[in-house]
């Protein structure tokens, strides 16, 4: 059997900062602002989110 690429984890932390980059990205277009623009705030936002995630989901296993 195959370990898996990615812990839970790590996969749940990355996805929710994707969707943040995402979320982000787009309402800056609603808002009218340039697509280049768009494209740097919502990797901004994905950056940014994934230390937030990583240390609000935390691990809770022993060290």
């Amino acid at each position: 059997m195959q370990t898996p690429l990615l812990s839970v984890r790590a996969a749940l932390v990355l996805t929710l900062s994707l969707l943040t980059g995402v979320g982000a990205g787009v309402l800056s277009a609603v808002g009218g602002v340039p697509s280049a623009r768009c494209v740097l705030c919502g990797a901004g936002a994905f950056g940014l989110a994934v230390p937030f995630f990583d240390r609000l989901i935390g691990a809770t296993g022993p060290e």
